[in-house]
């Protein structure tokens, strides 16, 4: 850590709500890969698909037993893999923080959950890989996948039996996975969208982990802390949106590299400074 950050956060003082925003980074040092990357396309018949194709509402509509099979393909990934040293420090800090803790998380994986987050104390805006609601909806419950069907890393078809555990409980439709899809926008009662943003005007110190700012809810977050001119930690291996945020209000620093030497460090300072 560069002598900057420590002046940083040595100076902070005492602080309101420190807000944790994730992104795909932090779980790619668990062993988790991207969308973008090559496993996350898929193949159907001869047919290539890109994940901007699989996980979207209209592929659920024309291939709803495949895009299943994509899911819980992906969540034996997310299964297999274990938290880092990031994702243990800030459980730590929510340990210390308590009802000053918040995390808002893009990740799908889990992963913040079994290092020890707790689920009252994270936004999971982008949904959980482990959850499944009604395609219809006939009402916006979710609901735990089925035990029976234990995540793994086969890529075989579904049975039939199987077929009746992705039912919804209460109308017996296909259930859909519990995520947010392309095609689809943020609402407050699946996704926190409301919650999210209000954290971002109360937030004392935001600290970015790992995502690049493309994707719209985590960016309206970084520019209403901008505005504040409240501060701002960006942790990632190369700039973002969020950098030239920080650029412009002058309340915060880029600290660049992984996310597993990178925020150990800033928890345990942050916790020394203002715990």
């Amino acid at each position: 850590m560069d002598e900057g950050l420590y002046r940083l956060l040595d100076g902070l003082g005492s602080v309101g709500l420190v807000v944790v925003l994730t992104g795909a980074g932090i779980s790619a040092e668990s062993g988790i890969p991207t969308f973008r990357g090559k496993e996350g396309y898929w193949t159907i018949g001869s047919q290539h698909y890109h994940p901007q194709e699989m996980a979207t509402r209209a592929m659920f509509a024309l291939q709803p037993a495949e895009v299943w099979r994509w899911y819980l393909y992906r969540r034996g990934i997310c299964w297999t893999a274990r938290p880092n040293a990031a994702h243990e420090a800030l459980a730590r800090l929510e340990e210390r923080f308590s009802d000053r803790f918040l995390l808002v998380t893009q990740n799908v994986d889990g992963l913040h959950l079994r290092a020890g987050n707790t689920a009252s104390r994270i936004y999971q805006i982008h949904g959980d890989i482990d959850h499944m609601r009604c395609s219809r909806p006939c009402c916006d419950a979710v609901f735990p996948i089925p035990a029976e069907l234990d995540p793994d890393r086969q890529d075989h078809r579904l049975t039939a039996d199987q077929h009746e555990l992705l039912r919804c409980p209460c109308c017996k439709e296909w259930a859909r996975p519990h995520i947010l899809w392309f095609d689809e926008s943020y609402d407050e009662v699946h996704y926190r969208y409301q919650s999210a943003l209000t954290a971002a005007t109360r937030a004392s110190l935001l600290l970015v982990v790992g995502t690049s700012g493309n994707t719209n809810l985590p960016l309206q977050m970084g520019y209403l802390v901008a505005r504040r001119q409240a501060t701002m930690i960006e942790v990632n291996l190369e700039p973002t949106p969020f950098t030239r945020l920080l650029s412009h209000n002058g309340h915060g620093t880029f600290a660049r590299g992984p996310a597993t030497e990178q925020v150990p460090v800033i928890v345990e300072r942050l916790i020394a400074a203002i715990g």
